[in-house]
Formats: C-alpha cells, sequence, structure tokens
C-alpha cells in the first residue's frame, strides 16, 4: 500500500481528509506522526501555499504529500478572508483562545447589515499532490463549493466557517449536514475525487 504523507496540522481537516480518503488504497499518515511541524504559508495563493506545505512534508518524511490550502471568499468582501481565512481575526488585530468563534464572529460583524443578495460566497480547495520535495510538476487539484454567508451561526457539525455557510443543495448551513452530506459536495470532497482520479496516472 503505497504510503503518503498527509501536509496539514489541523486535526479537524486531517480528520475530515482522512475520512475521505479512507476508501482509496492509500495510506495516509498525517505529518504529526512524523513530528513534522507546521511550515509558514507565505504564499499569495491557495495553490502557493498548498505546494509550499506538499514540498515541506515530502522532504521531511522523503514521502509522497498531500497538500490542502482552502478558505472562504466573500464577495461582499471583495474575495475576503480569502488565503486568510484560518488567520482572519488574528490579522485583524483580534486575540482569541477559540479562533473558529473569533473568525466567525468576525464576519458576522463584517456583514452586519448586509442584504441577502449581497451575501454571496463560496469555499475553495486546492489539494496538491507531490511525488517528492524536488517534484517540478505537482498534481493541482481545484473544488469550490457556492453558497451565502447567514447572519448568526446554526449547526454543530464541522469546523471554521459552516456554522455560518448556507447551502443551497440542502438548503441548510454546512454545520447542519453530516459528514457524508458534506463529503459529496463540499470543495474538498470535489477536489479530493478529482485527486484520486488522477493519481494512478501520476504515481
Amino acid at each position: 500500500m503505497q504510503k503518503i504523507v498527509l501536509a496539514s496540522g489541523n486535526k479537524k481537516k486531517v480528520k475530515e481528509l482522512t475520512e475521505l480518503l479512507t476508501p482509496f488504497n492509500y495510506q495516509i499518515i498525517p505529518q504529526k506522526e512524523f513530528g513534522v511541524e507546521d511550515v509558514p504559508e507565505t504564499g499569495t495563493t491557495f495553490v502557493e501555499n498548498a505546494i509550499i506545505k506538499a514540498r515541506h512534508a515530502a522532504k521531511v518524511t522523503g514521502l509522497p504529500a498531500i497538500a490542502d490550502d482552502s478558505g472562504i471568499e466573500i464577495d461582499f468582501l471583495k474575495g475576503q478572508p480569502g488565503i486568510y481565512s484560518a488567520r482572519f481575526a488574528k490579522m485583524n488585530g483580534i486575540q482569541s483562545d477559540d479562533w473558529d468563534q473569533a473568525n466567525n464572529d468576525l464576519l458576522v460583524e463584517k456583514l452586519r447589515d448586509v442584504k441577502d443578495s449581497q451575501r454571496t460566497g463560496r469555499y475553495q480547495c486546492i489539494l496538491v499532490f507531490m511525488r517528492h520535495d524536488e517534484d517540478p510538476t505537482p498534481l493541482i487539484c481545484h473544488g469550490a463549493w457556492e453558497g451565502k454567508i447567514l447572519e448568526e451561526e446554526v449547526g454543530t457539525n464541522g469546523f471554521g466557517y459552516d456554522p455560518l455557510f448556507w447551502s443551497p443543495e440542502h438548503q441548510c448551513a454546512s454545520a447542519e449536514l453530516t459528514p457524508e452530506q458534506k463529503a459529496e459536495i463540499s470543495h474538498r470532497g470535489k477536489a479530493l475525487r478529482e485527486l484520486m482520479a488522477k493519481l494512478p496516472k501520476y504515481l
């Protein structure tokens, strides 16, 4: 079975990706099991950051690596928070022990009194697979999930902005979906299915 290191230190993201990858014949090992520390995300795009993370994990472990970089874009905010989704509150000078909550609170505030028709946005996910740290042609896959931003949080499933993200497919918040429902329509699920379709020819 092919061993692949998963280049993420986000426990919830590792759990979601590992569950999505379970049906495929690859042994996915989180980078923390190799003692790999998170690398600074210095890119200006999702693609750049995913490549940075995959290359770092591949270099430290000597294994092929999969990295994810994802976030949410809000049209009214001209694409913010985008690549800074996980650091949205921190970059706005907010201190918190719960960054998911702080990010959600800030997004609610930024969109206060914005009418429904202007609350459009989408989740974006880039998955990168690198055969080794010097791979000149990494496999890059993309998935997007269109929706709207709610005025207040709903649901307890998922993570990140899920309680604020309205899924038009199910007419509910992403945080009200089961993991199986989310996997079928989410940005990460779409990117992962593209990756799994292409990976056998790439290895």
